[in-house]
């Protein structure tokens, strides 16, 4: 594994569900690194390089951020929008990966601009191929944003 690929964040608060996803990856044949918190506030600690991460300062951000709505100390829409208000994270890729098949949460979801909202499947052999799917485009199809927004861009 690359010491310098951006890894993967993945915001999940139960336990079972980001051991699942962390063996759907390797299953998939996806190496790179994964980050995993578990909850809203370590996510956003965890991307603004504060509080136990601020040994990240200066480090890229993730490739791309996984991000459950059902999340405790502050939901998934919340750090979505705190994500989207930054300058720093406001191009950075976020797929919601949730249970919630609740149609509110998909219109609010892509209207705090999520780029991709995507149910957990609920058996392991179609996790594993989500996770492929999501591996494939999101870490070989898709091209990434600049880590950092251009110069002359409004912030």
């Amino acid at each position: 594994m690359n010491g310098s690929e951006r890894p993967i964040l993945l915001v999940e608060d139960n336990p079972d569900d980001a051991d699942l996803t962390l063996r759907a990856f390797k299953r998939a044949g996806i190496t790179r690194p994964v980050e995993v918190v578990g909850d809203g506030v370590e996510a956003l600690d965890y991307l603004f390089a504060q509080g136990p991460y601020a040994s990240r300062a200066g480090q890229s951000p993730p490739v791309v951020v996984l991000l459950d709505l059902k999340l405790p100390r502050m939901d998934g829409h919340e750090v979505l929008r705190r994500i989207r208000a930054d300058p720093r994270t406001r191009l950075l890729p976020v797929v919601i990966l949730t249970s919630s098949v609740e149609e509110t949460d998909l219109v609010k979801g892509y209207g705090g601009g999520a780029n991709s909202y995507v149910r957990k499947p609920v058996s392991y052999t179609e996790f594993v191929e989500a996770a492929r799917q999501l591996g494939l485009y999101w870490l070989v199809l898709n091209h990434e944003p600049p880590t950092r927004p251009p110069s002359g861009t409004a912030g």
